[in-house]
């Protein structure tokens, strides 16, 4: 059964958005914490966290009341200006790569992860100038759904319906060294990697070919760029993905879990690389603006206080631990609070997770083999046992 995702007493059957998304089966109205209720007042425990967005929980108190502050002091100026807000976020993410071993850097905010990795594309070509303007990504990755984002993102099947893309993509099998050095060549400006694949179905990239990647660009002197736009901020037990491995890469791409569900997103660069740009180059109406900035902020300061990445390894290996027990998970990858449990029998996934839906447990069937389970970082033990609990009711 579907619902109108338009409830209104003047819905009638006209449905009022465009129909890029299927058909809803749930209309939720409230939210807090790891639990969400829908139009009809049931109850659901949300192990999804709106794709590792609220990876604070639904309607954090302190990002809510941070939002609702900035919203009666300043919402927005123009980039002709600066507001304080803003370059507060941008000194605070830096410092977060700086100590993740990146370095130091400079900060582009946007709207999404999307227009993150749009940012990327221009940087790259900017750095790699005339005649290197190709960029590398890996098959059965995912940047975004813009054009050149989906350009940049390894699923040629995604691209057939709005052929012909943007030239200068080219894409390597995810995890094979020699496969990316064979595609690097004079023309290459940049390649860009996913530490874990969330969309391909949580895949991890491991640890030495990371390395090797970083290696490689090093050696030919292209940029070296991370998307971290699902793993940022604390996912996978580390406040980057990219901190596992130690590499150190020129750029990285960020979003979702930033903002707690206000929409923005950022390029961070290295001071040096992100230096090739300059006024007029790329921008964003709403780059920085107060608004946005103020939740990232928030965020930030609300994740080091909880310890959010001690909490995703924590209840992390719990959640793993539990899946692991069950006799229809084949085996359980990931990091942290990004798990992928294969199920062991193939082709079940869309199935099960429809099937705990209804149970009241909302995970993700990112591939037909693959439930993806990213609740909030905050989840408490108590709600990762009864997820189990409900799991354990199909997959045992």
């Amino acid at each position: 059964m579907t619902v109108h995702p338009f409830s209104g007493p003047d819905a009638g059957d006209h449905c009022p958005f465009i129909p890029v998304f299927a058909p809803p089966t749930v209309q939720f109205v409230r939210g807090a914490g790891t639990e969400l209720w829908d139009s009809a007042g049931r109850r659901y425990l949300d192990f999804l966290a709106g794709i590792a967005v609220v990876s604070l929980g639904h309607a954090h108190p302190r990002v809510a009341d941070a939002i609702a502050r900035q919203a009666e002091t300043l919402l927005h100026v123009s980039n002709f200006f600066a507001n304080d807000v803003g370059g507060r976020a941008a000194r605070m993410v830096d410092d977060l790569m700086s100590r993740a071993g990146a370095g130091e850097g400079q900060v582009f905010f946007c709207n999404s992860g999307a227009e993150a990795n749009e940012a990327f594309i221009k940087l790259a070509r900017k750095f790699g100038g005339p005649g290197r303007h190709r960029i590398v990504t890996a098959l059965g990755s995912f940047h975004g759904r813009t054009l050149g984002a989906l350009a940049l993102t390894g699923q040629p099947a995604k691209h057939a319906v709005f052929a012909p893309m943007p030239d200068g993509f080219a894409y390597c099998p995810f995890g094979d060294l020699d496969a990316l050095e064979v595609l690097v060549d004079e023309k290459t400006a940049g390649v860009l990697i996913e530490v874990v694949q969330g969309e391909g179905g949580v895949v991890p990239a491991g640890e030495d070919y990371l390395r090797g990647v970083e290696r490689l660009c090093r050696d030919r002197g292209i940029l070296f760029g991370i998307d971290e736009v699902q793993t940022g901020f604390c996912r996978t037990g580390r406040w980057f993905a990219f901190e596992h491995s130690g590499v150190r890469p020129d750029a990285v791409t960020l979003a979702k879990a930033m903002g707690n569900g206000m929409p923005v997103g950022a390029l961070w660069a290295r001071r040096d690389v992100a230096s090739v740009l300059e006024p007029g180059d790329h921008g964003s109406t709403y780059s920085g603006t107060a608004l946005a900035t103020a939740a990232v902020i928030a965020v930030i300061e609300e994740m080091e206080r909880i310890d959010a990445c001690g909490l995703a390894r924590e209840r992390g290996s719990r959640l793993r631990t539990g899946l692991e027990t069950m006799a229809g998970v084949a085996s359980v990858r990931g990091e942290g609070l990004l798990l992928g449990a294969v199920l062991a029998r193939p082709g079940e996934a869309r199935e099960v997770a429809s099937r705990l839906l209804e149970r009241g447990l909302i995970v993700n069937p990112v591939t037909s083999d693959v439930l993806r389970f990213a609740p909030p970082l905050t989840v408490s033990e108590a709600e990762i046992d009864e997820a189990l609990l409900l799991c354990a009711g199909i997959l045992s």
